[in-house]
């Protein structure tokens, strides 16, 4: 199926602002990106519209009973919502009558009306678990319904998946409407609740092997086998026995198996902040980030790959994805890359390399970053803070990568003249930032990641509404008063309520209809960012429900403590060697599986066991995810080294080893951390104020010395070729420096200043000699 033939009808290239074509499969997750032609191809488009509706309207929690006249008790937001609806049904009649065209607006209607009773029926705001089943079942809906139009030829196979999209939306709404009484008899399951909690495991089992392949499935079933059959395992592993109902009630109801934290999490701060990507690619930021970064790049040494790496840190700051970085960034980068003189193996590695580490890459970070903030109950921020200096060593170590590899190629820039100019597009495109800027003010001055990314979004959508305006207005002084009176009317509204920051959104919004066909368009654009962000969240939200099942079996069973114990006995006896097994873990496991998955499964097994190490709570949950990220890059699998080879015409595996050398520092900044916390912003006992912050650039002295070293161990280049034993020397001085023993560190600096003494002085000699 051709990517042309299987595109929405009056939906663009879902490549956005980029401007390159997107593969129409997924090529993490086998989602079919796209929704489908015909009428069956506009209702999945606004069911995915309805889901990302259904997820703000709860995650920004506005009450929509509370009276807005005072005395006027039916003057609420449901009944003007309610009357807009009716308006909006009088206009499609109305067309209908005049023989206009009325079959989407129709669906739209149905849709959006579908989904605001879902909202509606509860006074107030939804109750949590009740969000959380509506989001697995718009989820299952959603995904299906992708796989029915998009890729199914058959009439057999597309009633199939469609049926299997709606049982799974069935059972979020049995949820949705028995809610009172299912809490009511809380631990008694029915027979119909028997059939609905089967129905879901089903539902997801067979949704999650079809769209992401059989990895996680294996693994979340290993678990609900356990369940069924672990008492008759020999001890310590066996447990007293569990039955049908029990199981079924801790999977499926309640918030320990399907519907536990990672659920929630993704109907809240994830699907949010996937969202304010989409409206920020929209914006254009995408696009801004990359030609800010060819401007300042570009003429280095090496100047594409630089660019790569630099524009791959950028997007991770908005986007906090991986693989879809690189297929989205890579179409540009990889191939200028080539035409540069960089080999298509390394010009993969880069991409697939810089793109991963936009999952650690604050503010905004990976979904794990969300998860991991719920599940040890921590601020946000505190998160972002412990990941600030490794995710900028890390792509310090990319950029260094590049820089050796063009000096050792001989590589120069780009020339002056195919390049934008910094000054000028900061001035021209300064203001799309801006709602990046308050998000990472609000993360930072305390505000939940909730509020912040409410914040975030609207303004990102008031700022594509304004920006819409602001070209329809005649005079420079107009847009500037224009703009300035925004600014104004924003902030007041920030400092009010979210619903008063949504108030100016509406305003923008009705302002825009008014305008003719160019805000029509403007808003069109909107819409379909809501389904692009609806799309983008299915395999997080999918792998965060069925791996609670992992969740669920460790709570019922108590499997987690007979892990802990044994690593724990390894770990009293050599802390590295259970550092390692831990490791291991992780990076098999991220074969088969995504990031978020492999995340909450290692860190439930083994993040409270390195906590009874002594191991800070927040590094060794780091320590957990940064090799979830790392499984992504490690051949045989290698994800995101896979996704590169199309686009660098190589091999996955070759791509794959490119990708571990430039990212080795990944693979020790963890290590280092857990022996001294402060390269994480951690406190350290005995260590306060000067003293504190003088560890703190100790250790990231001694870790940038070591990224420096491995760097040029593994390229052979430092400021000229180096020999055999120099790489082997700076590889040991590397070794020595990250190694928490007593005197590694005075040999390790020792060995360094040799090893670089002796070939400065050898270069420099080199260069007297006549050629």
């Amino acid at each position: 199926m051709s990517q042309t033939d299987s595109r929405p009808l009056a939906v663009p290239d879902i490549a956005g602002a980029h401007g390159h074509p997107t593969a129409p499969y997924d090529p993490e997750h086998g989602l079919p990106a796209t929704f489908g032609t015909g009428w069956k191809g506009r209702l999945l488009f606004w069911i995915a519209v309805g889901f990302s509706s259904f997820q703000i309207v709860t995650a920004f929690g506005i009450p929509l009973d509370t009276r807005l006249g005072g005395t006027i008790g039916w003057l609420t937001p449901i009944m003007l919502i309610r009357v807009a609806f009716v308006a909006w049904l009088a206009w499609i009649a109305a067309g209908a009558a005049r023989g206009r065209p009325v079959g989407e607006a129709a669906i739209a209607l149905a849709v959006l009306f579908g989904a605001f009773e879902l909202v509606s029926l509860y006074t107030g705001t939804l109750p949590n678990q009740v969000v959380r089943t509506l989001h697995v079942g718009f989820l299952c809906l959603t995904a299906c319904g992708l796989l029915a139009n998009a890729e199914e030829t058959s009439k057999a196979g597309r009633i199939f998946w469609w049926a299997v999209g709606i049982a799974g939306f069935a059972v979020g709404l049995y949820h949705w409407w028995n809610y009172v009484e299912l809490v009511n008899r809380a631990g008694e399951v029915t027979t119909a609740d028997a059939v609905v909690g089967l129905t879901a495991l089903a539902v997801l089992f067979l949704l999650v092997w079809r769209a992401m392949g059989i990895a996680l499935p294996l693994v979340a079933g290993t678990f609900l086998a356990y369940c069924f059959f672990g008492q008759y395992l020999p001890a310590p592993y066996n447990h007293r026995g569990y039955g049908l109902d029990q199981v079924i009630e801790q999977m499926t109801f309640g918030t320990e198996g399907i519907y536990a934290t990672p659920t929630a999490v993704s109907a809240t701060f994830i699907f949010l902040f996937i969202l304010f990507g989409a409206f920020m690619e929209r914006a254009g930021v995408i696009d801004f980030f990359n030609d800010i970064s060819m401007a300042m790049f570009g003429g280095k040494q090496g100047g594409p790959g630089k660019v790569c790496v630099a524009s791959s840190g950028l997007m991770g700051m908005v986007s906090g994805s991986g693989v879809a970085n690189v297929v989205a960034s890579g179409q540009f980068t990889i191939p200028l890359m080539k035409r540069s003189g960089f080999k298509g193996a390394f010009a993969g590695g880069v991409e697939a390399t810089s793109s991963m580490g936009g999952q650690i890459m604050p503010p905004v970070m990976g979904a794990v970053a969300f998860i991991m903030a719920e599940t040890i109950d921590v601020p946000y921020s505190k998160i972002v803070e412990a990941a600030i200096i490794p995710a900028l060593l890390y792509f310090a170590a990319c950029y260094w990568a590049v820089h050796l590899e063009a000096g050792k190629l001989g590589l120069t820039g780009l020339p002056k003249s195919e390049l934008p100019s910094l000054r000028a597009e900061l001035r021209k495109n300064w203001y799309l930032i801006a709602p990046l800027l308050v998000l990472v003010y609000l993360l930072f001055a305390g505000f939940t990641p909730l509020f912040a990314g409410a914040v975030g979004l609207a303004l990102t959508v008031a700022l594509i509404l304004g920006l819409a305006i602001s070209a329809g207005l005649g005079t420079t002084a107009l847009r500037v008063a224009f703009w300035i009176g925004f600014a104004l009317i924003s902030a007041a509204s920030m400092t009010v309520s979210i619903a008063t920051v949504l108030m100016v959104v509406l305003v923008l919004v009705v302002w825009n209809m008014l305008r003719g066909a160019s805000g029509r368009d403007v808003l069109q654009s909107c819409v379909e960012a809501l389904a692009d962000g609806a799309r983008q969240a299915l395999p997080v939200g999918l792998a965060c429900a069925l791996v609670g099942i992992v969740i669920g079996t460790m709570t019922l069973t108590g499997i987690g403590t007979i892990f802990g114990s044994w690593l724990i006995g390894i770990g009293k006896e050599s802390m590295f060697l259970a550092l390692v097994l831990t490791m291991v873990f992780s990076l098999i496991l991220g074969m088969g599986i995504p990031t978020i998955p492999n995340y909450i499964i290692t860190s439930s097994l083994a993040a409270p066991i390195l906590l009874q190490l002594d191991v800070p709570l927040i590094v060794s949950h780091m320590f957990v995810f940064y090799f979830g990220i790392m499984a992504d890059l490690t051949p045989p699998v290698a994800l995101a080294a896979f996704a590169a080879a199309p686009m660098a015409k190589e091999s996955g595996m070759k791509i794959g080893v490119q990708a571990v050398k430039i990212a080795l520092p990944g693979f020790v900044i963890p290590y280092m951390a857990v022996y001294d916390p402060t390269l994480m912003l951690q406190p350290v006992p005995g260590l306060e104020g000067a003293s504190y912050w003088l560890a703190v650039v100790y250790i990231v002295a001694k870790a940038t010395l070591a990224m420096i070293l491995w760097g040029a161990a593994f390229v052979g280049q430092l400021t000229r070729p180096l020999s055999l034993w120099e790489r082997i020397l700076a590889a040991v001085a590397a070794g020595f420096l990250v190694a928490a023993v007593p005197l590694t560190d005075e040999i390790g600096f020792a060995l360094a200043a040799a090893m670089i003494g002796q070939h400065l002085w050898r270069a420099r000699a080199a260069r007297r000699v006549p050629a």
